[in-house]
Order: C-alpha cells, then structure tokens, then sequence
C-alpha cells in the first residue's frame, strides 16, 4: 500500500539521511554532509536530485559502488589550477572539496578552477555554483551525466548525458542562479514522472525513430532532447570534454549508468570554477549593479499570455523559503520506499519522525 503524500520538515530528512548514510559505514561528519546537500537541492526545488535519490546511493553503498571512506586528495595543482582525485566518494563529498578548494584560489589568483575524476552522481549542480557566493565570488559547475541517454544530434546511439551547468552570481538583494540540463529535461524529472505516474510532455523525449516519447516507464529505449536541437547537443559535447575527458574522467560510451549499475565505479567528472569580484572592481558596487538589470529585466513590456518576466533562480528562491516554512513534499510513492529502506536498515521510518 502506497502511503499519501506529505511535507517534513528540512532537519528531519537531513537526520533519516544522515542515519542511513552511517549504517553504510559513512562516517558521521561525511553522512551529514551529503545529507544537508541532498535536502538543499530538495528546498530548491531540485526534487529530482534531493532524497528522492537516497534508494539508489543506498543500493550502490550496498554493492560496493560507492566508496564510503573516500581519500579525497588534490593531485595536481598549478597557478589557478587544481585536479582532485574523488576516490570513488560520493559525490557531494568531492565537490564540496572541490568548491572550497576553488574559492581558496581564487582568493590568491583571482580565479580558481578546480576539476574532479572519480568522484559520483553529486545532485543538484545550483547548490555547488553557489557556495564560492559566501566569500563574494561569482560561481559556474559542470558536470558529466551519471548516465548516457541522449544520442548525438542525428544519431540513434545514446552517447551522452543531461550535462548540466550552473552559474550563480551575487546580487545586493539575492543572487542570480542558472542551473540546467543540456537537455529539454534532466532525466531526474523522467525518474520522478515515472514514480509518479505522471506521463511526459512531448518534446522531452524521442524513440530510435524520432517520434515522441511520453510514457516515463518506456524511457529506457528513448533519447532526451537537447535544448534548442543541434546548438543543445554542442554544449553537452563541449561540456563533457571539459567536466570529463580533461580531468581523465569518463565520457562518451565509458559512462556507466549508475541507474543500472551498482557495484561498478563511474569515475565521473565535474568541474567548478570560482572567480573572485574582488579582481574586476568593487564588490558591493557590482552587486547594486547586478540588482539594477534584474530591475531592468523585469521591467520590460510583457507579451501577450505572461504575466511576468522571472529570472533564473527566482524560482528556487521562492521554492526555498515556501519548503522552509511549511516542510518538503515528499510523494507517496517515494515515502513508502524510504519506509522499506529504513526498515531493511533497521533505522525508524521517516513517516514515524517529527
């Protein structure tokens, strides 16, 4: 029996995760970590990325595909430049260290770019392009997708991935954050869809003959599209040699679908780069002007059918501060599973917690 939907409050999913986590042999501090990163992407409204993704971190930990006491290590470093080994950790661990070790740089050098091999699925791309904003520093991500489902642009064979990217920028007021797939729709929202039920709008996906696929449990022979045709596919070319091929990370038909696969590792590639304010000018000066064209933006004539112009991130904001007032909504379908994961881990059930 599926159990209804309903909202926790963000400190309770944080403490089943963490509890999880550390039955898996995650060390505390690194369990609440991973936790706390996982629950952002949910405030944000990243439901894709938040807890709905703890059954299958659980099952890789399981297997063996995870390493849950990562030597996360810098192994190269020069001038602005940093390499880290992942030591097949989660991801949330790797990039985090990634995050802070870029601001360190950019502190010095005015620029800081930090890439990763063997690190995993990290979640949301927003949460980590707007850590180097604490120290007044404009932020960008990319990652390699943990699985290939979408073909070059006129091909059939699926070669790549959702190959997000996000930017943060601080503004006086809030910033402004791009956080997107290459693709029309991450395949996290195809996963989620699927959960629930719910079918696909045309222009997600297609099947090997190009016609629209809108069943989420038919996804599995079916290829996202990328955003805006060919110039979609060129920026997740571009973007996986960058996050993957450059850090000697996977890409291209080495990606193994973490989705279907548990036990092997994915040496997947991000980067994250961080670029100090600090180096062009006045920070306070550039956040008032960065307020000034959110101001301009919004003000421009609407056309007919909107009845507002909303920049990137506004959104997530909002979503933020709604989820931090009144819980995160977590689906019945997915409580009923973290039900049975707790229970197989031998930890209370979150319906039990609050």
């Amino acid at each position: 029996m599926t159990a209804p939907d309903r909202r926790f409050a963000a400190n309770i999913l944080r403490g089943f995760i963490a509890e999880a986590l550390v039955t898996q042999d995650l060390p505390p501090d690194d369990a609440a970590t991973v936790a706390k990163l996982m629950v952002e992407a949910d405030l944000l409204g990243g439901d894709g990325h938040g807890i709905f993704r703890l059954p299958r971190y659980l099952a890789r930990l399981r297997a063996g595909g995870f390493n849950p006491r990562p030597q996360i290590r810098v192994e190269r470093r020069q001038g602005a430049m940093a390499l880290v080994d992942g030591d097949n950790g989660m991801g949330h661990l790797v990039m985090k260290r990634c995050a802070e070790l870029a601001t360190e740089i950019a502190g010095t050098q005015g620029i800081g770019w930090v890439g990763a091999h063997h690190s995993n699925h990290a979640g949301a791309a927003g949460v980590y392009a707007m850590m180097p904003l604490a120290a007044d520093m404009i932020g960008l991500y990319v990652a390699v997708g943990n699985a290939n489902h979408m073909a070059p642009w006129g091909g059939i064979e699926l070669l790549l991935s959702t190959n997000p990217i996000a930017v943060a920028v601080p503004g006086a007021t809030q910033p402004i954050l791009l956080d997107m797939a290459t693709t029309t729709a991450a395949y996290g929202k195809v996963k989620l869809a699927a959960q629930r039920g719910e079918t696909m709008p045309e222009g997600w996906m297609i099947d090997a003959l190009g016609q629209a696929l809108t069943d989420p449990a038919k996804a599995a022979g079916g290829s996202l599209l990328p955003i805006g045709g060919p110039k979609g596919f060129g920026l997740a070319l571009i973007f996986g040699l960058l996050a993957g091929t450059l850090n000697g990370a996977a890409f291209g038909r080495d990606v193994i679908d973490f989705n279907a696969d548990d036990s092997s590792p994915t040496n997947t590639g991000q980067f994250i780069l961080a670029l100090d304010i600090k180096a062009f000018g006045d920070v306070a000066t550039f956040k008032t002007r960065v307020d000034s064209i959110r101001a301009e933006m919004k003000s421009s004539p609407l056309r007919p059918g909107f009845d507002g112009i909303r920049l990137p991130g506004e959104r997530a904001f909002a979503v933020r501060q709604e989820r931090l007032a009144h819980g995160v909504p977590v689906g019945g379908k997915l409580l009923t599973d973290l039900d049975a994961e707790a229970q197989r881990l031998g930890i209370p059930p979150l319906t039990v917690r609050t």
